[in-house]
């Protein structure tokens, strides 16, 4: 396993000093933010050419894509998979498409998306049967890139749970799309994430990592400040021999991204086998 660290809660910081400040925290790693000021794509050669030279700079690699977020267009959780206007939905395929081209320029090997979005104006089964319209207009390019697509339960989203997670996925055929792990996502919907890790591992290609108070409230904290067991967490991880990513995740320490960096791989280090 290997230790990186979301660009997201850089949001106030350029990409190459993002890369700069994680690469000196002690990272193997970032996680790239497809999104503004990061690397809203399709961006430029340019663009392109100094993400690769601050990554060789700083002997630092990519975790995985986040494209979950879009403020470049509206917020965190729109334009979605599940919007109600067609034109705004095709924003998010489109956006998605281009995440994954982006992937493959940059030699990363997986892109993480939101579980469908919020549900509005709709039910759920409207909602789930419009989410696998959208993929299966996506899976494709995914394929032909060799890119896995990682959708990400989230509280109060489409898709919450590890239960609605399986149900869901069982509508595809393809090994392209999988699932990015969110230990403290799974923990704020009362799941325990070290048992989920064992029954999920065939769908785990990249871990999100973040801890969360004992009230279970989705807010992401600092490992170790909230109520996960993380030694249980890489435990249950080494049971399973994943040898991929876990990327921290602290989007909310965005005032301070460098301290929340170096703070959690100071608690999170010796868990690392």
């Amino acid at each position: 396993m290997k230790l990186a660290f979301s660009t997201n809660a850089f949001r106030k910081y350029s990409i190459e000093q993002s890369i700069d400040m994680i690469a000196k925290a002690g990272y193997d790693a970032i996680e790239l933010m497809c999104d503004s000021p990061h690397a809203f794509p399709p961006i430029s050669t340019k663009q392109l050419t100094s993400i690769q030279n601050s990554l060789e700079k700083n002997k630092i690699g990519i975790s995985n894509l986040n494209g979950f977020m879009m403020c470049e267009i509206e917020d965190f959780h729109h334009p979605s998979w599940i919007e109600s206007d067609p034109l705004r939905r095709q924003k998010r395929i489109n956006h998605t498409i281009n995440c994954i081209e982006l992937a493959k320029k940059l030699g990363a090997k997986t892109v993480s998306t939101e579980p469908g979005g919020p549900l509005e104006h709709m039910t759920t089964e409207k909602g789930l049967e419009i989410f696998k319209e959208g993929l299966e207009q996506v899976i494709p390019i995914a394929e032909k890139n060799q890119i896995n697509l990682l959708v990400e339960p989230e509280p109060n989203l489409l898709i919450e749970n590890s239960e609605q997670f399986l149900k869901f996925i069982s509508n595809f055929n393809t090994k392209y799309l999988g699932l990015n792990f969110d230990v403290g996502h799974f923990f704020c919907v009362n799941e325990d994430p070290a048992i989920l890790i064992k029954s999920l591992k065939d769908y785990i290609s990249h871990v999100h990592l973040e801890d969360i108070a004992s009230n279970r409230v989705h807010q992401h904290l600092i490992p170790g400040k909230g109520a996960i067991n993380f030694v249980e967490i890489f435990k249950a991880l080494d049971s399973i021999n994943y040898n991929g990513f876990v990327t921290v995740e602290l989007y909310p320490y965005e005032n301070d991204p460098e301290q929340a960096a170096r703070s959690a791989i100071e608690y999170l280090r010796n868990m690392i086998c």
